[in-house]
């Protein structure tokens, strides 16, 4: 593909930035270097601080070697500039930050001629030594300056100490087409005038941004593109994208792509994963490339990240912290890489005819499925075989679109036994969620049923597909489908066992409800694994020959791993409420089951369902000797409720979260003891569990949690825990890993949940809600789970929240309240009703407003979804109209 340059002669010298100056950028840190080869001079526009630092008479660690993309200039870098610079003034590390125009872009000068990638280089590694940079130098690219950054490190390895990248990439797929907005940039008829001779491209760029652009800041990006004859290098640089091997710069990218891939020294990556551009699958090779490299990906930001989030503050963060691309956390101990593999029982009772899985709803729609250990161990190594004879492979990504079943179980057990990463998204996340969720996590396979498959194809979502059913052809080319089970047991007939993985070696990444946020994926090892299925063992006793009904799936697929026979009862499991008491019945009854755990909105229904229940019905149910719901907080009502069902049952309800299934543990007796003990304040989650340990980060005067841990009883702050089976780390969210791990002992893993509490006197943990709803008065911290609590007391409310609206440190506190019977219509509180909630709780409550029904979160009906209801409260009290939270 041709394209032109145009020449100019009043073009041979850089624009002047505008005298005005331009939104956030500081023109003392503008320069002009002149900068010298074979081939001629030019002049070149940058971003420096080395002056400020000179002034301040600091001398610089290193040096931040950052390249733009197209269609920017340095100023993308100007917030890491003065960042690193104020860092300096203030005793921080001094870093040297060198922000470039590329040539022809910026305020850099037009030289008139193509510079292909090879020469962009060139261009760049010239400028450097013009500068006489000596090392440590970090190199930090965003678009096509991410490719010219690396070439640059690859061609500099005694100067470079570290890679740093934003939206990036260095290679192509083969079988993949361009990104839909290149390809039309680059049709003939469209290129010159899309990138030159209009400000198209250019404006297409800045509205990719999230939230959007100020218009101040669109201006400081259009200010050195203000005429056709100012743009021509935005043309030179789409006309350079090297579409196949023909292009001039496709022998470079390989080059670049292929040295990237030696490098090890320490990477960062940061990502805005709603790019149309530089889409996830790129950031996938980049890390295939530099599997040790920290990364996060930021949910909801886009191509313009340096725009959309602090990518300047993580920056400085990951250099602050001696630039640590290696493991999350220190080595596991000794003793969590010695327990016995997941699969150990399958190996282990591989000729028993004892049952190990029941199939309530079978894929067929006939009667329930029964499975033996023999034919579960045998399917597990046949499905192990079989996908490694299709290409599936340790470390391989595999997303798992099952329904719970005994199919789901053989296939995950297949993947963990030869080293894949299983990744588990709850369907209860929603399609959204779950396309967030597993584009994330950027699978190589998906393994799924018909539903998931569509799904799987309509929203593109990557990997090769296998489905669980065989299909016709024209159904297999519909939904993209390689391989069916059938023939990957086919396939893996002489059951050849590939290497088993090691125990520090990944096994699977499970998503979070997304109840708090964009849902995480939390990255457990084998070890790992192993630890949460003996820290239930230990806890609950169960075993082999226990009978397991679980109405959560993490139990459900660990009952192999534990020696138990399982089983899901009738229901949807995107819909807890959809569990009948009946459906539960038949449940124990099929594996004559002594332990049942159920989350808390289908318990509700089963008890509401209670009296459908027959006789035979009855005596399964008495035949059950532990109960457990977790996964939101259980009120002693509701648990003496099922108890009465479950009538030689022990009631449990756990303490834990994705990160760690089973941190604490209290009885329904236990809750009744606790509520006598009046002013406590919160929900009594009970003791740590056996290898759980439970400090507390107390809160600062504005509701922030410290970096010290205390046991000390009655202090307020977040709740800190430290077990085997805490998650290893989040999966492509490293700050997010950071800072659940800030504070803590050296050496050890310690998690912080997000959730606020105490201990009590006794060791007991007791939750007073989430960090995010903490409320920072003039007066003091408050935690709202206490008030709650307290007005809920009052016949007349049915459930409260309590929020604070207003600015940190100053909140106001708002009493929001469900009303017995429900209000038809948001109003202010009755007189009489405020002053009896005002009465019960000893916080200034501001206002109290009375609501149809509280908002709750995504996935746990029975949780208040607070930050929403503070924001519709603050919209009220400034004047809004009285509409629905």
């Amino acid at each position: 593909m041709s394209f032109r340059l145009p020449r100019a002669a009043e073009l041979r010298s850089p624009a002047i930035l505008p005298p005005h100056g331009l939104d956030g950028l500081d023109p003392a840190f503008s320069r002009i270097v002149t900068a010298r080869d074979a081939h001629g001079s030019y002049d070149w526009h940058l971003l420096d601080n080395a002056d400020r630092l000179a002034e301040l008479g600091v001398t610089p660690v290193g040096t931040i070697l950052c390249v733009h993309g197209n269609p920017t200039w340095s100023y993308l870098w100007r917030s890491l500039v003065s960042r690193a610079t104020d860092a300096a003034a203030h005793g921080g590390e001094a870093w040297r930050v060198i922000a470039v125009d590329q040539l022809d872009m910026g305020f850099s000068e037009r030289t008139g001629v193509r510079r292909p990638l090879e020469q962009r280089v060139r261009d760049l590694g010239v400028l450097t030594g013009t500068l006489e940079l000596d090392g440590p130098v970090f190199t930090l690219g965003h678009d096509w300056g991410g490719v010219v950054s690396l070439g640059w490190a690859v061609d500099h390895p005694d100067l470079l100490a570290g890679v740093m990248m934003l939206n990036t990439a260095v290679h192509q797929p083969e079988s993949d087409r361009i990104p839909a907005p290149l390809r039309l940039a680059l049709q003939p008829a469209l290129l010159g005038n899309a990138t030159v001779a209009t400000p198209a491209f250019l404006e297409t760029t800045l509205a990719l941004a999230h939230p959007p652009l100020p218009a101040s800041i669109k201006a400081g990006y259009r200010a050195p593109y203000l005429g056709a004859s100012r743009r021509g290098g935005i043309g030179g640089f789409v006309a350079d994208i090297p579409v196949d091997e023909r292009h001039e710069s496709f022998a470079e990218l390989t080059r670049i792509s292929s040295g990237v891939a030696q490098l090890t020294v320490p990477a960062l990556m940061l990502w805005g994963p709603r790019d149309p551009i530089f889409s996830d699958k790129y950031l996938d090779d980049l890390i295939d490339r530099l599997p040790h490299a920290d990364v996060h990906r930021f949910e909801g930001a886009g191509h313009l990240v340096a725009e959309d989030v602090d990518y300047a503050g993580a920056v400085l963060t990951w250099l602050a912290d001696g630039i640590r691309s290696s493991s999350p956390d220190q080595a596991a101990p000794a003793e969590e890489t010695e327990r016995p593999p997941l699969w150990h029982y399958l190996d282990e009772m591989r000729d028993s005819d004892e049952t190990v899985a029941v199939d309530m709803v079978p894929p067929t729609g006939d009667a329930p499925r029964v499975v033996s250990w023999k034919l579960m161990s045998r399917r597990v190594r046949q499905l192990a075989a079989g996908l490694t004879a299709v290409g599936v492979k340790k470390g391989d990504r595999v997303s798992l679109l099952i329904p719970p079943s005994a199919d789901l179980i053989a296939v995950l057990y297949a993947c963990i036994r030869i080293g894949a990463i299983v990744v588990v998204a709850d369907a209860g996340l929603g399609l959204t969620g779950m396309t967030r969720a597993v584009r994330g996590a950027c699978p190589d396979h998906v393994i799924g049923a018909a539903p998931g498959l569509s799904a799987a194809r309509a929203l593109g979502w990557p990997g090769q597909k296998i489905s669980t059913a065989g299909y016709p052809a024209a159904v297999r080319r519909a939904l993209g489908v390689s391989h069916s089970l059938a023939e990957v047991i086919a396939l893996g007939a002489d059951e050849r066992m590939p290497e088993p993985p090691a125990p520090g070696d990944t096994a699977a990444i499970l998503f979070t409800s997304g109840s708090t946020g964009p849902a995480k994926g939390v990255v457990y090892t084998h070890a790992q694994l192993s630890a949460v299925r003996d820290a239930l063992s230990a806890q609950y006793g169960v075993g082999v020959g226990t009978g397991l009904v679980a109405g959560f799936a993490p139990f459900a697929l660990l009952g192999p791993a534990l020696g138990a026979r399982s089983v899901t009862p009738d229901m949807d499991v995107t819909s807890p409420k959809t569990l009948t008491a009946t459906a539960v019945a038949a449940a124990v009854a099929a594996v004559d089951a002594t332990v049942v755990f159920l989350s808390p909105a289908a318990v509700a229904n089963v008890v509401a369902t209670a009296d459908d229940l027959t006789e035979e019905d009855g005596v399964a149910l008495a035949g059950v000797e532990r109960f457990l719901s977790a996964g939101a907080p259980v009120s002693e009502s509701l648990l003496s409720a099922i108890s009465g069902l479950m009538p030689n049952a022990t009631a449990h309800t756990p303490y834990g979260m994705t990160e760690g299934l089973l941190m604490t543990d209290i009885t329904l007796e236990g809750i009744r003891d606790a509520a006598t003990e009046a002013g406590a304040g919160g929900v009594c989650v009970g003791s740590p569990t056996g290898v759980t340990r439970v400090r507390i980060a107390p809160l600062d005067d504005v509701g922030r949690a410290t970096e010290d841990l205390t046991d000390e009883p009655n202090v307020t702050g977040e709740i800190v825990v430290s077990a085997p089976h805490v998650e290893d780390h989040y999966d492509r969210l490293w700050l997010t890993h950071r800072a659940s791990r800030r504070g803590g002992v050296p050496g050890e893993r310690w998690h912080r949940t997000g959730d606020i509490g105490h201990l009590d006197s006794t060791g007991r943990l007791w939750v007073e809600g989430r960090m995010p709803h903490v409320i920072a008065t003039a007066n003091g911290v408050i935690t709202p789970v206490a008030p709650e609590q307290a007005i809920e007391r009052l016949h007349e409310v049915a459930r409260a929240g309590v929020v604070g609206v207003g600015p940190d440190g100053n909140r106001q506190v708002v009493a929001v309240v469900e009303t017995v019977p429900p209000a038809r219509r948001v109003s202010l509180a009755s007189p009489g009703l405020a002053d009896a909630i005002r009465g019960v709780v000893d916080v200034p409550i501001a206002a109290a407003l009375v609501v149809p029904r509280l908002p709750t979160d995504i996935r746990h009906n029975s949780k208040i979804n607070r930050s929403a209801l503070s924001d519709w409260a603050a919209g009220i009290l400034a004047g809004g109209r009285m509409t629905k939270p």
